[in-house]
């Protein structure tokens, strides 16, 4: 298992059981390095939505299991997030839960003459997506896709 999964992986089964007491679901962690430092990111949800209360709530909770367990070797940001209105599709059950929603796609390659896709995600299935884009279906592979998000007009 690389450091990326284990440390996301530890902090999914940390942050669970404080997420779960207080009514929250988890959206997503990710453990990423941009511009030179890193960040450890956790995105929540509930139904009617995450506010900055419940985010620093969540925060100060799981920052003293961070510093108590101390399992991150490298210096970090951690940060605790609401996905928002267009979040990112990463996981299997991301994409499955966003079935019948616009989404944009973004490709490594143009397809149709372009990089971007905007359409209704009409399938999911072992990473590929089946999208229609005004009327025409495009079936788009797991291996053509840089990014994927919902689409909020």
């Amino acid at each position: 298992m690389s450091k990326k999964s284990d440390y996301e992986k530890k902090t999914t089964e940390f942050i669970l059981p404080i997420l779960e007491e207080m009514g929250f679901s988890l959206y997503d962690v990710e453990y990423v390095k941009e511009a030179g430092e890193y960040f450890l990111r956790t995105y929540i949800d509930k139904p009617e939505g995450i506010t900055i209360d419940d985010c620093v709530d969540v925060s100060r909770r799981m920052n003293e299991i961070l510093d108590r367990e101390d399992y991150i070797a490298d210096s970090y940001t951690f940060e605790v997030s609401s996905p928002g209105v267009e979040r990112v599709l990463r996981k299997e059950q991301h994409f499955l839960d966003a079935i019948g929603e616009e989404i944009h796609v973004g490709l490594y390659a143009p397809k149709n003459g372009s990089k971007d896709l905007w359409g209704r995600l009409k399938s999911y299935s072992n990473g590929d997506i089946l999208l229609d884009c005004d009327g025409q279906e495009v079936s788009i592979s797991k291996n053509q896709i840089a990014a994927c998000r919902l689409a909020f007009h």
